[in-house]
């Protein structure tokens, strides 16, 4: 449950009094620099297993090899199966700490894009930079989280922290339906009070940013349809437009109506003619016709981006009421597949922004600004944003995330893992922070 408290108690953390690091923050900077070699050593162990979404063989083996990574540093480690939504399934971690320490969950991801058809299988590193499938889109993520767990445990921190790490197996494919794939990290979040996801950091121009929001990622299918018959009668009271007319009229409407901030709605395929038909894995369509033909059906597919619920409600009644007010002779329908909710920005989450801002002045970092969250795509946390306040990318720093030649900045480590621990413990310390 979400607790004003918590927020409270993070933005007096915020404040010019936390003027420096305490013996036990210099720790755990010590710590984290002292384990780098061994984080980049893990990196390349769990790089190297293949755990592409759909192979399952790969993803539990990835998820066995963190398994005694948690277990040293004291959690409780479950796989919960997942095969009754075809996924491989997911690593939770747990450790329960005091009663009145805020609860924190810690999200990341053990899949990746590349599947064993791939030529980009292997990790490889030059300096401080490192290539490989999923170095940063999560398996760099899911080092960060152990490294920051490490220092913590050095620090001393850890043992009154209520800490559940949730390692999903399914983050770039979730398993459907979404209910019972995401249902355990949902449960997750309504525990926590605090919830930090550890997919990429996010930088521009070479300053770091943060992450308080990031929109949702929905879908929608249209079809249309109208009278067929000659075309030398298309327009008439007794033939119509067509389906293809009422499909152009739709798009071109929700083009020039539905235009706001942190709103999109891209057309990802469409077909027309006589007869268009989706493809059975709705990510084709086909179509036949002729020239002197009214066409009969048209399809098309899209997807919805919004920052707040209330943004998805308002575009969905927007673009019904398009759909409603069709051409003569023709009509229409739309339907929406809701997938991944918004992470909306709050007080919470600025309150944390600006707990981790403090961070970076004791460490004599540069202050972060705020990451806009329509450059940000959908991610699992906002799955438990409506019940914890919560930051995003707190993983580390990379490039070319889903392509062949994905790398990451292996020092951006040394900084996330400092800040994730350092913020934790903070928060671990605020006894009676949260409320029941």
């Amino acid at each position: 449950m979400r607790t004003a408290l918590a927020s409270l108690a993070l933005l007096s953390t915020a404040t010019p009094a936390a003027a420096q690091l305490s013996p036990a923050e210099e720790t755990m900077v010590r710590t984290v620099e002292a384990h780098f070699e061994e984080d980049v050593t893990l990196l390349e162990r769990i790089t190297n297993v293949n755990s592409g979404t759909h192979n399952h063989e790969g993803v539990r083996a990835v998820g066995q090899m963190l398994v005694p990574e948690f277990e040293a540093l004291g959690f409780d480690v479950e796989w919960i199966d997942q095969s009754h939504v075809d996924r491989a399934g997911h690593l939770f971690a747990r450790r329960e700490g005091d009663n009145d320490a805020p609860r924190i969950l810690m999200i990341g991801h053990i899949d990746t894009v590349f599947e064993p058809s791939s030529p980009f299988q292997h990790f490889e590193r030059d300096g401080d930079r490192a290539t490989g499938p999923g170095v940063v889109d999560d398996k760099g993520g899911i080092v960060v989280i152990l490294a920051a767990l490490r220092a913590m445990e050095a620090a001393g921190t850890l043992d009154g922290a209520n800490i559940v790490v949730a390692l999903t197996g399914d983050e770039e494919d979730a398993g459907d339906p979404i209910e019972q794939s995401r249902q355990h990290l949902i449960e997750a979040g309504q525990w926590a009070d605090v919830a930090l996801g550890f997919e990429g950091l996010s930088v521009v121009e070479g300053r770091d940013m943060g992450v308080v929001a990031r929109r949702s990622s929905n879908s929608w299918t249209l079809t249309t349809s109208g009278r067929t018959g000659h075309s030398s009668g298309v327009f008439s009271e007794g033939a119509g437009y067509g389906a293809i007319y009422e499909m152009a009229r739709i798009l071109d409407a929700f083009r020039v109506q539905l235009p706001e901030e942190n709103l999109t709605y891209n057309v990802g395929f469409m077909a027309g003619g006589t007869p268009a038909e989706m493809g059975a894995d709705n990510l084709s369509a086909t179509a036949v016709g002729k020239t002197n033909i009214i066409p009969d059906s048209a399809v098309a597919r899209g997807d919805l981006r919004t920052l707040t619920q209330e943004q998805t409600d308002r575009a969905v009644a927007a673009m019904q009421a398009i759909v409603d007010a069709n051409l003569p002779g023709t009509d229409a329908q739309i339907e929406f597949a809701f997938r991944y909710p918004p992470m909306a920005p709050s007080e919470g989450n600025t309150a944390l922004f600006e707990a981790l801002n403090a961070i970076n002045a004791d460490l004599g970092l540069e202050p972060m600004g705020v990451f806009p969250p329509a450059r940000r795509g959908a991610a699992d946390i906002s799955f438990v944003a409506p019940y914890a306040d919560g930051l995003a990318g707190m993983g580390p720093d990379g490039a070319g995330s889903h392509a062949e030649g994905e790398s990451v900045d292996l020092r951006s480590f040394i900084r996330q893992a400092q800040r994730a621990a350092i913020l934790m413990s903070r928060l671990a310390e605020n006894p009676g922070a949260r409320e029941e």
